[in-house]
């Protein structure tokens, strides 16, 4: 039973990898270069058609190992995505990245919970979409499921709202920069892109498709946001606490652990030990890593989520998501 539960598991490996390296030969071809399309969206775009497609006429048993890559494979590739960057290059954007970031989750967090209420959202579901907006998406969602306490159907619905937005924020900002619409420097559009997309895969792979200038500073602002999880985790278990007779109903905090790994690998290549073509060479396995779980997070998205979320909750999540994009846009060039 052992050995094929992990059977199960490589099949789906072995499928998204699969795609991944269709997604690495389509992003060499010169539409996709034209384009600029990296392999990391080629992934996402390649996981949908699946998704809508192929999905149902292959063995559930192989979701494990899609899920996996979707998930475990996500923390890893952007922990070693820290070789990519130092601290000098950090402390060069960190209190800019700081402001924005506190900014964006906290006024997100408290436009969620009023519009909720303006809406006559459940309270649950109106928090789950809050927070996964503010701060990292489906992750964020994830983390704050044992501190809300939510039904699992509602959990669903919001996860699938912040990864429709944030699917479509990763081909949204790339076009809005290729055309110059949005009058930003790089560095305020890493800032912005940074602070304002959902998930750490959609900051990577939209900063990916506009260059690495962009994508290192917007994965440092990102990574910064993504920290935020656990000082709100406890605020919000703290508030949900005094709600409930007697202050029971505190619930454990989930830590995002891979947050703290991207720091460290960051510490670690800060101190220029290895040679630049080891560096190199982890940073194209760390793509390909990126790739997998980029596909694997469009394998995910089916035309069938997007029935689930609902009205409401979508409405919710697409205000939200103009606050996002219009708010974020002001504090970039007014921090910058």
């Amino acid at each position: 039973m052992f050995s094929e539960k992990h059977g199960n598991i490589l099949h789906g490996i072995l499928l998204i990898a699969l795609f991944s390296c269709a997604a690495f030969y389509l992003a060499d071809t010169q539409p996709a270069r034209s384009l600029s399309f990296s392999p990391l969206i080629l992934g996402i775009l390649l996981g949908m058609l699946y998704a809508n497609s192929l999905r149902n006429h292959l063995p559930e048993t192989w979701v494990p190992g899609i899920l996996f890559c979707s998930k475990q494979l996500l923390r890893a590739g952007i922990v070693l995505y820290g070789f990519r960057l130092t601290f000098q290059s950090v402390a060069a954007i960190g209190a800019p990245a700081i402001g924005i970031d506190a900014a964006v989750v906290a006024g997100t967090l408290l436009l969620g919970v009023l519009l909720g209420r303006a809406l006559k959202m459940d309270r649950d579901l109106a928090l789950l979409t809050s927070t996964g907006s503010a701060i990292c998406g489906a992750a964020a969602v994830l983390g704050a499921e044992p501190v809300v306490k939510a039904a699992p159907h509602k959990t669903a619905v919001a996860v699938s709202t912040v990864v429709i937005f944030g699917t479509v924020s990763m081909f949204l900002y790339p076009a809005l920069w290729r055309a110059g619409i949005l009058g930003l420097t790089p560095e305020q559009m890493g800032l912005y892109t940074g602070a304002t997309l959902h998930e750490v895969a959609h900051v990577v792979g939209a900063g990916n498709a506009m260059g690495a200038e962009i994508a290192d500073g917007a994965v440092i602002v990102k990574m910064i946001r993504v920290m935020m999880l656990a000082p709100v985790l406890l605020v919000m278990s703290l508030l949900l606490a005094r709600r409930t007779k007697g202050g029971a109903g505190r619930a454990k905090v989930t830590i995002p652990w891979f947050a703290f790994g991207f720091l460290a690998v960051i510490g670690f290549n800060s101190l220029d030990l290895l040679p630049e073509a080891a560096v190199a060479g982890i940073n194209s396995f760390d793509t390909f890593l990126l790739t997998m779980a980029m596909t694997a997070l469009g394998a995910e998205t089916s035309i069938e989520k997007f029935k689930r979320a609902g009205a409401k909750s979508f409405l919710l999540a697409g205000l939200l998501y103009l606050w996002l994009l219009g708010g974020g846009y002001l504090l970039s060039r007014w921090i910058l």
